[in-house]
């Protein structure tokens, strides 16, 4: 699942667009930071009144960032959590200066949230001796504002491994938004530092399937309607893979631009369309022999009347290939969507969305 974020001292129209967009992808938590400045503390009280209101409108769940000093500023505290939960905030991530035995009795009450990042197998068994509702905890990363300071993809693994051994069943992690970034450096928030300038999807693919993680945040505000969608799709189970088209050929593109999915017997070098050849009524005109160029990684190919009964496979290549007088080469995988191609696996549906 991926949620997205908003924080306190965004403007209300923004924040409200926020929870709308939330609730029109299926995204049923969003995340805060409670780390309220001192000089104006009734602008903050009266934001988490607003915030509750929105939360029950839109029906979104809110995660949020404390301290035992914010959590303080605004009245609350273990026997105390009904501010909290008048402003639609269902569960804490904890940040430094909480005991486990806090942590444990807000397990009780609502979700808590531990930092995954610097979580360690004795503070794991700490908490099991502290009567905690496992149901209600979770494990996030960090994300991390400065350029260079992300973790390695290496080390989420390793730490996801540890932390579901020692009985963490829900990990999440963050990456960046693909709009407004949030200040003060605007470098987008990625929990792995080579997400920082990705592609969002591949991001959070990556996250999902190499890092076994359950959750991903959009650490950053900003995230636009066409990606989101583009997540959605891979949530539902298909890759959506973006390309340019080569050809010109409205009815053989519109034909090509459907959900397909991989061969179970997946090839070395190519994607191989299942329906391709076993549910496309091909025209004899549209697999004339054209375009037989080389074909580089990522090229969307069409074999032409020329392959004899192999006519009509659509495939999408996986390592450049040399150009075959059988084979059409009718398009290329936009270059940022690459890294999805290796997670098109055997069995895997798949769709090809046009890039002009």
């Amino acid at each position: 699942m991926f949620y997205l974020s908003f924080y306190l001292s965004e403007q209300t129209d923004q924040i409200e667009k926020r929870f709308a967009q939330a609730n029109l992808f299926g995204c049923r938590e969003l995340f805060t930071s409670l780390h309220i400045p001192e000089d104006d503390l009734t602008f903050y009280r009266k934001r988490l009144q607003e915030i509750g209101q929105l939360a029950r409108k839109y029906e979104v769940g809110i995660i949020a960032d404390v301290t035992p000093a914010s959590l303080s500023k605004i009245g609350v505290n273990g026997d105390n959590l009904d501010l909290l939960f008048d402003g639609g905030i269902i569960g804490l991530r904890l940040d430094d200066g909480f005991s486990m035995k806090e942590a444990a009795t807000f397990s009780h009450r609502m979700k808590v949230v531990f930092n995954a990042s610097t979580m360690t197998e004795e503070e794991c068994d700490d908490l099991a001796f502290c009567d905690v509702n496992w149901n209600q905890i979770e494990a996030w990363h960090n994300f991390y504002p400065r350029p260079e300071t992300g973790l390695s993809k290496e080390l989420v693994i390793q730490k996801n491994k540890i932390l579901r051994r020692k009985g963490i069943r829900t990990l999440a992690a963050f990456i960046p938004g693909n709009k407004e970034k949030r200040g003060p450096l605007h470098q987008g928030l990625p929990t792995i530092e080579a997400h920082r300038y990705m592609d969002p999807l591949c991001a959070y693919v990556e996250l999902v399937r190499d890092c076994e993680v359950d959750k991903v945040f959009v650490g950053d505000g900003g995230m636009t309607d066409n990606v989101l969608a583009r997540m959605k799709e891979f949530r539902d189970g298909v890759i959506p893979l973006r390309y340019r088209p080569l050809v010109q050929q409205h009815e053989l593109l519109s034909m090509v631009e459907t959900v397909q999915t991989n061969r179970r017997d997946a090839a070395r070098d190519v994607i191989r369309s299942l329906e391709s050849r076993l549910s496309f009524s091909w025209p004899k005109h549209l697999l004339a022999p054209a375009c037989t160029i080389e074909r580089q990684k990522g090229s969307v190919t069409i074999d032409n009347i020329r392959y004899g009964r192999y006519a009509g496979e659509l495939q999408i290549t996986l390592t450049d290939l040399p150009a075959d007088e059988k084979v059409n080469v009718i398009g290329r995988i936009f270059e940022d969507d690459l890294p999805l191609l290796a997670y098109v696996k055997g069995g895997q549906q798949f769709r090809l969305v046009r890039i002009t």
